[in-house]
């Protein structure tokens, strides 16, 4: 007896559509490795329509004031709020993620997010009106860009939606987002939610593979392109969207480091660096995945963050004593067991660095020391749960190493020395310092990075602002 998979549907124009050409994808849940649903394998007649509807759709959403959008976001946040076990659910198959820590790690600060830009919409900021020239009066109105096709990844699927549709819905703009092939499904779910709020086309989801997100990028509709993804995703959408000057906002991948010094206080750290490098399975572009700590402690924080390694647990949704859960496909345990098979002999795995169980795509929280800077580990990126440890001599080397890695997303510094944290914090080249912690995010500041973590910032009145356009309108006194 088999059973039925689940279908998954586009939504366009207010309504579940299958693909117009009928194609599908296979759904895996990373948890079991087996197929649970299909979902459209969307193509170029699919993107017309998604396009052609919030074009459609745009003039009367640009046209509503601050206030109407806002009391529009407030009603998603409570929706979410209201359909929150769905969501976690649905979430949870799609990535395998424990479902504990999905409700009280991600529920609540989407449905803050989603509640800031609400507020937001209504704190258009820009110079006031004045004579800046003799006779003539200047004032500057900030618009929303238009349509927005916006790519979201698999690491967060709800989570970076949520970064994306709310400040652009904010701004006056309307949407059309594809979530990855792999995680559609929690997708899926919030057009369903917020579809029974928005007027039709505001909202449309697309699912598909790159293809689909290339035809969105290319399409002639939309004004800005948005995603979060590899570097090499993020190169090709600026590629693409150079061809008709679109405007494009690019999170792009990290390769954090953890800057130990000598004062710091071991057992604390250790604990929240590895919290910060195993949570969601390392698949986070802010992760904490590369330590450089201070030669005189060196061999006891490797010591202690190998035993708090050895001590994390991976597992099924279900459990409560899980820290994570699986990576999110085949491909991806690939990409994490080949970084640890082609390390260097002068690299020593302290814990961890194989699979786990015969089901799933599992991956031990792992602890790799005796690397060099230009070992490959160091340089690129590995998302998933593999912390690596360098040894500095001064702070110097610290910031060298540091900045010393071609992207530039976030970074953090344990020390007691007031001084010395600000001198790091001002020479980290890399778009966020946090200082004896690492990776909490809060509405009301930036994340984005430089290099090519990409450019562009998410939340924050900066990420509203991103799906914003400037113009200057002069009127002459003497008419």
């Amino acid at each position: 007896m088999t059973t039925e998979l689940r279908r998954l549907r586009n939504y366009i124009n207010g309504e579940f559509r299958d693909a117009a050409d009928g194609r599908t994808i296979e759904v895996v849940n990373p948890a079991t490795a087996e197929v649970y649903a299909t979902s459209p394998l969307s193509g170029q007649a699919d993107v017309d329509a998604a396009m052609d509807a919030a074009a459609a759709a745009f003039p009367a959403w640009r046209d509503s004031t601050p206030a109407e959008r806002q009391k529009v976001l407030l009603k998603i946040a409570d929706a979410f709020e209201e359909r929150a076990e769905d969501l976690i659910a649905a979430e949870s198959e799609n990535t395998g993620k424990p479902l504990g820590l999905t409700r009280t790690e991600e529920i609540p600060p989407m449905v803050d997010q989603i509640r800031f830009f609400a507020g937001a919409a209504r704190m258009l900021e820009g110079r006031s009106a004045g004579e800046y020239m003799e006779g003539m009066t200047s004032i500057v109105r900030r618009e929303p860009v238009g349509v927005c096709a916006q790519v979201a990844p698999w690491n967060y699927p709800m989570m970076m939606a949520v970064w994306k549709f709310a400040p652009a819905l904010a701004a006056g703009n309307t949407v059309v987002i594809k979530p990855s092939d792999t995680t559609p499904a929690s997708t899926v779910l919030i057009a369903e939610i917020i579809g029974a709020i928005v007027p039709k086309g505001v909202f449309n989801v697309l699912c598909g593979d790159r293809d689909t997100g290339r035809a969105m990028v290319e399409h002639p509709i939309p004004a800005m392109a948005s995603i979060t993804g590899s570097v090499r995703a993020g190169m090709q959408v600026a590629e693409s969207a150079a061809k008709d000057v679109k405007r494009v906002h690019l999170e792009l991948g990290g390769k954090a480091p953890v800057v130990v010094f000598e004062d710091t206080d071991i057992p604390k750290a250790v604990e929240d660096i590895a919290v910060a490098g195993y949570f969601n399975a390392g698949q986070d572009c802010t992760a904490a995945t590369r330590v450089l700590v201070h030669e005189s402690i060196h061999d006891e924080f490797v010591a202690a963050l190998a035993k708090a390694a050895t001590d994390t647990k991976t597992g099924a949704a279900d459990d409560e004593d899980v820290l994570y859960g699986p990576l999110n496909n085949a491909n991806q345990l690939k990409q994490v067991s080949g970084f640890i098979e082609r390390l260097p002999a002068h690299a020593k795995v302290e814990a961890g660095g194989h699979q786990v169980g015969e089901k799933g795509y599992f991956y031990a929280a792992t602890v790799v020391s005796g690397l060099k800077q230009d070992d490959e580990i160091i340089q690129k990126e590995v998302f998933g749960p593999v912390i690596t440890v360098q040894s500095f001599r001064d702070e110097a080397q610290a910031l060298e190493w540091a900045n010393g890695v071609e992207y530039a997303l976030a970074s953090s510094v344990w020390t007691k020395d007031h001084a010395r944290a600000m001198r790091m914090s001002k020479n980290l080249d890399f778009g966020c310092v946090w200082i004896n912690t690492h990776i909490p995010l809060v509405a009301e500041m930036p994340h984005g990075g430089f290099k090519k973590s990409g450019y562009g910032k998410d939340l924050s009145s900066y990420g509203f602002d991103d799906y914003t356009r400037i113009k200057h309108v002069m009127t002459s006194l003497d008419a």
